[in-house]
C-alpha cells in the first residue's frame, strides 16, 4: 500500500520529482494489449484460453512502463522504473506474468533485444523459460517469425520469406535462461534480467553479474520475483530490509519498484480469511480458495505443514530453525513392564558421542496389533563429565543413575564397548532381538566393528536432512499416543530440546538443538528419528519377521 500511495502521488503530479515525471499510459496499454491478443496459457486448467490480465497484474505493467523520469544523460525522458521486486504467494501466476511481460518487452521493445532468465537451480530458470516458450508457441503469429533450439529463443523462422526487419534474423535478440551454478556468468549484455526464486539464495553471486550485464542499456528491466524461504540471513532477508527502509523514505532509490504481497502479522491468517487477499492478489480467480483453506486447516495441526504455508502462501517469514514440537505432545502417561516384550524382535539405534558427552541407545519395537511403538533406552556419560556438572544439574543426573536411565563410564568418553553390551544384553536377559541397527557414522568405528563381531546388521544413518520422513512419523504418532517411551524423563528432557532446521527450499527438515544451545541433548531424540528411519528404510523385511511370530 505504501508503494501504491507513491504511484498515486506520481501519476496525480503530487511526487516531489514532479517536475521530471510524465505519465504516457502508451508503452504501457501496447504491452498489456499484446499480453491479451498474442498470449495464451499453456497450463491446465487453463491451456489455450487468452492471457487476460487481472486488475492487480494490470496495475503492475502500468506501474513498470507507463511512469517516465527525464534522464539528462540521455536528454530524454525513460521508464522510471527499471528495478523491480516482485513478492507474492506461491499459485499466484508470477512466473507466468513476469514471463508474459519479458516476451511482452521483447517484441514491443527496442531491436536486439536480449532477455535472460535466471534462478538459483537450472530446473527453477527453465520454469520461466518454459512459460515464455510456451505462450510463444501458443501464438500462431508469434511462433511465425521466431524460432527455438537449445541454447535460446530467437527471431526468424526458417519459413519466413523476410529476410530482413524487427521480426526477422537480422534482429539479434535472444531469450535464453540461466542457473547460479553456471560458470561464465560474467561478460554478457543484455535487456531485461529476470530471476526467479530469489528466497533460496544466500548471497548476491548471481544476480550481480546479472545486473552488471544490464548497465550498458538505456532503459534496462531487471526482475527479481519470489516468495518467501527459510534461508536466514540470505540474499532475500537483505533485500527486503532495504526495499522497506525505501518504503519508509529512510533511503533514497527512485528507480525501485517495490511490489510485496504480505500478510500484516500471523496471526491474521488464523482468524480473518479476508485477509487472504493481502498476500494472495489472484485468489479466487487465479488461485483455489478451497486450496488455501485445505492448506491452512491442515497448518493447525501439522507444524511442517505449518511452516511451508506461512512462507509460501501468506509470506510470513520462517526463521529456518523452529520449535518443533509442543509440551502436549511430548508428554503421555503411557508405560510398559519390559517383561511384556520378551522375546520380540526390534530395531535399534545408536548416537555415539563426541568425547566427554551423551550418548545414547535405543532399541525400537512395533505392536502390529495396538500399533505402539515402543522404546527401550540407555544412556551413558564419562564420569569426568559428570564431575563438572553442580547444584541441581548434577542431582538430576545422579538421579537418572540411580533410576537406571542413565549409566556412568570410568573415564573421560563414553566406551562404545558398553553400548554394544547393552545390546547383546537385552538378548541375554530378554531375549530381545535387534533385526537392525541403525547409526551415525560420527566416531563410530569402534561401535561398527564391534557390532558386526557380534553378529549384528547395522546401517549408516546421517543426522541430515535425511531423518525429515522421520521427524514427520515421530511426530504423528506422538501426537496420537502411539510412541509409548516409559516416562523416560531424559527422553523427555531430549525432545523437548529438539528443535528443526529447514532447508532453503522448505521441503526438508533436520533435528537440531533449541536456539543452537550447545549445552541442550537432544541425543533421545536423534535415536528416535535413527529408529524410525532404519524402520523405514527395512520396513517390509522387518513387518515380514514380526508378522510371523
Amino acid at each position: 500500500m505504501m508503494m501504491l500511495k507513491k504511484l498515486v502521488d506520481e501519476i496525480q503530479g503530487r511526487n516531489v520529482l514532479r517536475d521530471h515525471i510524465r505519465i504516457d499510459f502508451e508503452d504501457s496499454e501496447k504491452r498489456i494489449k499484446f499480453i491479451e491478443s498474442e498470449c495464451k496459457h499453456y497450463e491446465a486448467p487453463h491451456a489455450g484460453k487468452p492471457f487476460k490480465l487481472e486488475l492487480f497484474q494490470k496495475a503492475f505493467v502500468e506501474a513498470i512502463f507507463a511512469i517516465k523520469i527525464y534522464d539528462e544523460e540521455l536528454e530524454r525522458y525513460v521508464r522510471k522504473y527499471q528495478n523491480v521486486l516482485f513478492l507474492v504467494g506461491r499459485k499466484n501466476g508470477k512466473t507466468p506474468l513476469i514471463g508474459a511481460i519479458c516476451l511482452a518487452e521483447w517484441f514491443c521493445g527496442p531491436t536486439g533485444l536480449k532477455v535472460l532468465c535466471a534462478s538459483n537451480d537450472y530446473e527453477q530458470a527453465d520454469l520461466m523459460f518454459q512459460a515464455i516458450n510456451a505462450m510463444r508457441e501458443e501464438s500462431k503469429t508469434l511462433e511465425k517469425v521466431t524460432r527455438k533450439n537449445i541454447k535460446g529463443i530467437f527471431f526468424g523462422n526458417p519459413k519466413q520469406k523476410k529476410k530482413k526487419g524487427k521480426f526477422s534474423y537480422q534482429n539479434k535478440g535472444s531469450i535464453r535462461k540461466l542457473s547460479a551454478k553456471t560458470g561464465a556468468k560474467e561478460g554478457r549484455n543484455i535487456g531485461i534480467g529476470a530471476v526467479d526464486e530469489v528466497f533460496e539464495m544466500e548471497d548476491n553471486s548471481l544476480v550481480m553479474p546479472i545486473r552488471q550485464a544490464l548497465s550498458t542499456q538505456d532503459e534496462p528491466l531487471y526482475f527479481e520475483l519470489t516468495t518467501e524461504g527459510f534461508t536466514n540471513d540470505g540474499y532475500l532477508d537483505k533485500r527486503l530490509v532495504d526495499a522497506r527502509k525505501v518504503l519508509r523514505g529512510e533511503v533514497e532509490d527512485e528507480r525501485w519498484l517495490i511490489w510485496l504481497y504480505t500478510q500484516d502479522n500471523e496471526k491474521e491468517v488464523w482468524i480473518d480469511e479476508k485477509s487472504w487477499y493481502k498476500s494472495n492478489p489472484g485468489l479466487g480467480k487465479i488461485k483455489k480458495w478451497s486450496f488455501l483453506r485445505q492448506m491452512v486447516q491442515e497448518a493447525r495441526t501439522k507444524t511442517d505443514t505449518k511452516a511451508f504455508v506461512l512462507a509460501k502462501d501468506f509470506n510470513v517469514k520462517q526463521n529456518n530453525a523452529q520449535a518443533w514440537l509442543q509440551p502436549e505432545d511430548i508428554k503421555n502417561d503411557l508405560t510398559y513392564d519390559i517383561e511384556d516384550l520378551r522375546e520380540c524382535v526390534g530395531i535399534g539405534a545408536a548416537d555415539l558421542s563426541e568425547t566427554g558427552d551423551l550418548t545414547n541407545a535405543r532399541v525400537l519395537i512395533y505392536n502390529p496389533k495396538n500399533k505402539m511403538k515402543y522404546l527401550i533406552t540407555k544412556y551413558f556419560i564419562p564420569i569426568s563429565k559428570l564431575e563438572q556438572m553442580e547444584g541441581e544439574e548434577k542431582e538430576k543426573y545422579l538421579q537418572w543413575v540411580k533410576d537406571n536411565h542413565l549409566a556412568i563410564c570410568e573415564d573421560t568418553e563414553v566406551d562404545q564397548s558398553d553400548v554394544v553390551a547393552w545390546f547383546v544384553s537385552l538378548y541375554k536377559k530378554y531375549k530381545i532381538r535387534v533385526f537392525m541397527t541403525g547409526y551415525d557414522k560420527w566416531q563410530a568405528k569402534a561401535f561398527k566393528k564391534e557390532m558386526q563381531d557380534y553378529g549384528f546388521d547395522i546401517d549408516k544413518i546421517e543426522q541430515g536432512y535425511d531423518l525429515s520422513n522421520a521427524m514427520t512419523s515421530l511426530e504423528t504418532d506422538l501426537k496420537a499416543n502411539r510412541v509409548n517411551y516409559n516416562q523416560n524423563p531424559i527422553d523427555i528432557m531430549c525432545l523437548e530440546n529438539t528443535s528443526m532446521k529447514w532447508n532453503s527450499a522448505g521441503t526438508k527438515r533436520m533435528p537440531v538443538k533449541v536456539q543452537g544451545d550447545q549445552d541442550k541433548k537432544i541425543d533421545g531424540a536423534v535415536t528416535m528419528l535413527i529408529c524410525y528411519e532404519t524402520l523405514d528404510r527395512h520396513r517390509k523385511d522387518y513387518m515380514d519377521i514380526i508378522n510371523r511370530r
